[in-house]
């Protein structure tokens, strides 16, 4: 199993030069210095991939709306680390799929060929925003993956549906990959996994507040729709991907110093009170009904923390703890753990010392595991490979 990194460039309030407009302006500058700077040091460590979000209007979490912008200049101060978009807002009204094959093409050749191409669909709060018809998300979504690669593909480009017209043009750049970058989805359901596996796609999971082992489930749907896909690209793309809070400490009395439990509860505190006050207002009433029982009391401040932490469903401890956690991840059929290293108030010489100490301690001997025979990951590989059915 290779380790990953993803930024989303926390500002935690309160700011630390005070409120808007100053604090805020301080606090997102010293997180972008602070990003590149760890992803640098992780480039020496042998970290496979850093994953940049797009998310827009986002309050404390998730101040980074331009990643071709980041990765773009990640590319030019690193030698190794593949270059993820983790992901692309796809659907027709967030973005001109023309934009989308230019900016990816660019930090491709960049970065000389190390671009993993993510995409999504996002949520009402930014769909609504950016006035994209919610109900055509999924297929505007797969169209516009076919209309850039697409534009890739060809010197000169045209096209004409019901969703979208373009007329005959040459798109430039092309990207350094040949046919084109890899592509992911990613997938909030173990139903979108099916979906990933059955078009060729790499699969971009999560194991924020459910068991790890529901991510298990949406792997083996992903794996059982892989068997008789229909690539939607060039490029089939195999490969599981999930993301989880990781942070490393040789001794554990240094975490209340660091403020690391507080940090993962802020992180899921703030991720229920922005999901209660801007998606439950345009989110169907039965999806509200199901997912209002988990918000309600982080909102609130009762944080399970501990509970996730032998859950497994963050990785934090001291080296030999974090591989037990990781090696369950790599045992349920994970090829990359996503390390979201930058979250909450953690000190930036903190998170420095934690790749540190992943780099060099936990990531050789997790990428030389293998999981034993009668695992899931066991399993799900023969299922890819057509030796057992699902």
């Amino acid at each position: 199993m290779k380790l990953d990194m993803l930024y989303e460039i926390d500002c935690p309030k309160p700011w630390d030069a005070g409120p808007h407009p100053y604090g805020q302006r301080a606090a997102e500058q010293k997180s972008y210095r602070e990003a590149i700077e760890q992803i640098k040091l992780a480039d020496t460590l042998g970290y496979n991939t850093v994953w940049v979000v797009e998310h827009h209007f986002r309050e404390g979490r998730s101040h980074c709306p331009a990643s071709e912008v980041l990765l773009g200049g990640l590319a030019t101060v690193t030698e190794n680390i593949k270059m993820g978009f983790g992901v692309t807002l796809t659907p027709f009204g967030f973005i001109n799929p023309a934009r989308i094959a230019e900016k990816v093409a660019t930090v491709d050749i960049l970065s000389n060929g190390r671009v993993e191409w993510g995409t999504g669909r996002s949520t009402p709060m930014e769909q609504t925003a950016f006035h994209v018809d919610r109900e055509q998300s999924r297929s505007d979504w797969k169209e516009a993956i076919e209309i850039v690669t697409g534009m890739w593909r060809d010197e000169y480009f045209e096209y004409e549906s019901e969703r979208f017209s373009f007329p005959k043009r040459m798109v430039t750049p092309k990207p350094v990959q040949d046919p084109h970058p890899p592509v992911w989805m990613a997938a909030t359901s173990v139903e979108s996994a099916a979906v990933a596996g059955s078009l060729g796609l790499g699969l971009l999971s999560f194991t924020i507040m459910q068991p790890i082992e529901l991510m298990a489930k949406a792997i083996e749907n992903y794996r059982t729709a892989q068997v008789n896909n229909t690539p939607l690209t060039k490029v089939v793309n195999n490969r599981v991907a999930a993301y989880t809070l990781v942070h490393c400490e040789n001794d554990d009395t240094d975490f209340e110093q660091n403020r690391v439990w507080e940090s993962v509860a802020w992180w899921y505190q703030n991720l229920a009170q922005f999901t209660i006050d801007w998606e439950f207002p345009l989110t169907p009433q039965e999806e509200v009904d199901r997912i209002f029982p988990l918000m309600k009391p982080l909102k609130e401040g009762h944080v399970p923390v501990d509970a996730f932490n032998n859950g497994d469903m963050i990785v934090i401890g001291d080296p030999e703890k974090c591989f037990e956690k990781m090696r369950h991840y790599a045992d349920l059929g994970c090829d990359s753990l996503i390390c979201y290293s930058q979250f909450g108030y953690l000190p930036h010489e903190s998170i420095m010392e934690s790749i540190e100490l992943i780099g060099k301690e936990v990531l050789p001997e997790i990428e030389n595991y293998v999981p034993p025979a009668d695992s899931p990951a066991a399993k799900f590989k023969a299922i890819s490979e057509g030796r057992v059915e699902s």
